[in-house]
């Protein structure tokens, strides 16, 4: 049976307008309503969130990383715990980061050839092997609902012979990791579009991918530096290729405005830790732009981030007192913001999906930034 044919994995396109896409993939643990944002879970949590608290902004899918995980706790014990789902108490979808990325930009600290990627752990020093095979196998250990296809990810700005040559390894990475990928219901394998910001590379990858066959297409390589007018100029490039019933993931992306021109461009799924890492530091996103609560300004401001919202820390602490909290370092201030943004995300993605079944994308779009400023 291939890949393609797993029963209980699929993507369900309900509505378009343009080329914005309201859909709902369903999987084994629960279905994804889409466009979606996908809070990171890095190392097995969301930083400063309980998983409940996670789930009641509206998410309904989180992201792990094979990378962090195999090297700490380790991919086996986790899967002694009942896999990473009952490790962190969450029950919905995880999609896990094949671990590609953050392997190659250990620079200085690995080796690539044919066969994978040999690396130093940032940790501890040790020495690691990663291949599609077992990135595969790390994966299916943690009990990934969505594995993603081990992949090269070449840096920005990067010229076309490398970006080529790139492009080619991580085909030939593909075509291993959909070996290795253990058909079960309910469980899905995405593969991975790479080329660059070159036009031809990213139309030739979408296609070589599209007949390998895979539950659905991730974007990746963006995000890496590249200017928002050329990465919207690459979606714009690429999305066509892809087939209209497969979902559609751009990887690390983004700042509000970026998700809302994505999905204009026929995105389906994004993950970014811009939400709790902002969060962290203080910057709140709004629908009025952004707030960066460290300002003296703030100081004596008695207002919520927003007083409609039905999150508590979006609705029922005042802008001082936020202020106070990060001017003296508490780490409320840390969990309050990122609730709020993680919250605010889950929002704009709603208010997307509404937009597209109301056939009125574009003049939200273009409403939400002008209101971003």
């Amino acid at each position: 049976m291939s890949v393609t044919e797993t029963p209980d994995f699929q993507f369900e396109l309900l509505a378009t307008d343009g080329a914005a896409r309201r859909g709902r993939v369903h999987t084994g643990r629960g279905p994804i309503d889409t466009p979606a944002f996908m809070p990171v879970g890095t190392a097995g949590t969301v930083k400063g969130m309980l998983p409940e608290q996670v789930a009641a902004t509206g998410a309904q899918i989180l992201l792990g990383n094979a990378y962090h995980l195999m090297l700490r706790p380790g991919a086996e014990r986790v899967a002694e715990f009942g896999g990473l789902h009952r490790f962190m108490n969450w029950d919905g979808p995880i999609l896990t980061d094949s671990g590609g990325y953050q392997v190659l930009s250990l620079t200085g600290l690995r080796k690539l050839d044919e066969n994978g990627v040999t690396f130093r752990s940032h940790i501890d020093g040790s020495y690691w092997e990663m291949t599609p095979e077992s990135s595969v196998e790390i994966q299916r250990l943690l009990d990934a609902d969505i594995t993603m296809v081990f992949d090269e990810c070449p840096p920005y700005p990067c010229e076309a012979d490398e970006a080529k040559r790139s492009l080619d390894l991580t085909l030939r990475w593909a075509e291993r990791s959909k070996a290795a990928f253990e058909n079960r219901p309910g469980y899905g394998l995405f593969g991975i579009v790479q080329g660059g910001v070159h036009d031809h590379l990213r139309e030739e990858s979408a296609r070589r991918l599209v007949e390998m066959g895979f539950h659905g297409y991730a974007v990746g390589g963006l995000a890496v530096g590249e200017p928002a007018a050329e990465r919207n100029h690459t979606l714009e490039v690429t999305t066509p290729v892809l087939p209209a019933d497969r979902p559609r993931y751009l990887m690390g992306v983004g700042k509000p405005v970026d998700l809302v021109d994505a999905v204009e461009r026929g995105i389906d799924m994004f993950d970014c830790v811009l939400p709790t890492r902002s969060g962290r530091r203080g910057l709140a996103f709004t629908w009025d732009g952004d707030l960066k609560l460290t300002n003296a300004r703030f100081r004596d401001d008695h207002e919520p981030l927003d007083p409609r919202s039905s999150c508590p820390a979006s609705r029922d602490y005042s802008k001082g007192y936020l202020h106070h909290l990060f001017r003296s370092g508490e780490l409320l201030g840390w969990v309050l913001l990122t609730w709020h943004n993680l919250h605010f995300y889950q929002e704009l993605m709603a208010a997307m999906r509404g937009a597209v079944e109301e056939g009125r994308f574009e003049e939200f779009a273009a409403g939400f930034r002008e209101r971003q400023g």
